[in-house]
């Protein structure tokens, strides 16, 4: 198996999982500068202490993939940038890079391949201001960020291939993944920043946006599953199963801490979009796909790994 984006926050976890279901594994990733590559080592050292596991240091974009590829059964193509906020302005050609060349690049190799599925990771980012929520996989996509523009671009072009080139492709719009490892620019890993050395917490808007926290596990877990049910052409959603808003989040991370959450609102992102909860059924009945941790119980994980990783003793209000 291979999976792409492989020393990012859910390729890691993606890649362990793997290894530990008994597969080989071969991770690529490029190492793009979004963040540090150092974070990126230390999300691999699981993976890399494990022998069926190897890895590559490749560019989807101009490297040649074929040797990578070859023997390969699933491809799990994890890689891509990310973020709204940093899609606007002079960002945007490399998150048409990252995500849209990219993809096509792999596209034309995989092609070539005798492979059994491409499981691409799309986002709810997709869907912008949806019309309806939960948000159904057929509602209208109509994305309200240059990011989600561009992932609409690759979840396109991977089922475009699958229909000219046949290959068997399921893709799976993702809603809010968090957990241990998360990257240090996403919301709940700020937040904890903040909280863990005394500071504001900025929230963007004012903070009554619904969001469908997915615990990582969970989503790695339905990532797996898409990769053996019979579900080629299909589009998924897999959300974490609640609507939480941001302001409800915080309250909980100030349980779990024990700490008082200090607040600062900013102006609103344009290209957030108000509300991203997913409607989930579909994964039940195609995936058998539930998921399992309640959020305050992975907000608990991912703040003992939190603290962990800044080397303190972990502390939680139990």
């Amino acid at each position: 198996m291979l999976v792409t984006g492989a020393a990012g926050f859910i390729g890691s976890h993606l890649c362990e999982r793997l290894l530990a279901d008994g597969h080989q594994v071969v991770g690529v990733d490029s190492y793009t500068d979004y963040y540090e590559r150092a974070d990126k080592e230390r999300n691999l050292e699981p993976a890399r202490a494990n022998s069926g596991f190897s890895f590559e240091e490749l560019d989807l974009v101009d490297a040649d993939l074929r040797a990578a590829l070859d023997g390969v059964k699933v491809v799990f193509h994890l890689a891509d940038q990310s973020a709204v906020r940093s899609s606007w302005g002079s960002h945007f050609d490399r998150f048409v890079r990252d995500n849209v060349v990219a993809t096509q690049r792999l596209l034309e190799a995989v092609k070539e391949m005798p492979i059994g599925r491409l499981v691409y990771a799309s986002s709810s980012a997709v869907y912008g201001d949806a019309e309806m929520s939960p948000t159904r996989e057929n509602a209208l996509p109509r994305p309200i960020s240059p990011y989600g523009m561009t992932k609409l671009a690759a979840e396109y072009l991977a089922l475009l291939y699958m229909r000219n080139f046949g290959i068997p492709v399921v893709a799976l719009r993702y809603f809010t993944v968090y957990g241990p490892r998360q990257r240090p620019d996403m919301a709940l890993a700020r937040f904890m920043q903040a909280l863990a050395t005394n500071q504001e917490i900025e929230v963007f808007g004012d903070g009554e946006q619904a969001r469908d926290f997915t615990y990582i596990s969970d989503v790695v877990d339905g990532t797996v599953k898409a990769a053996g049910r019979a579900v080629s052409g299909q589009v998924i959603n897999l959300g974490g199963g609640s609507r939480v808003t941001i302001n409800q989040v915080l309250a909980t991370l100030e349980e779990v801490s024990g700490m008082q959450v200090r607040k600062r609102n900013l102006p609103a992102t344009p290209g957030d979009p108000k509300h991203a909860v997913a409607s989930i059924n579909l994964a039940r009945e195609r995936l058998g796909w539930e998921p399992r941790v309640t959020l305050r119980d992975g907000l608990t994980k991912q703040w003992e790994w939190f603290q962990e990783a800044l080397g303190r003793p972990v502390k939680t209000a139990g």
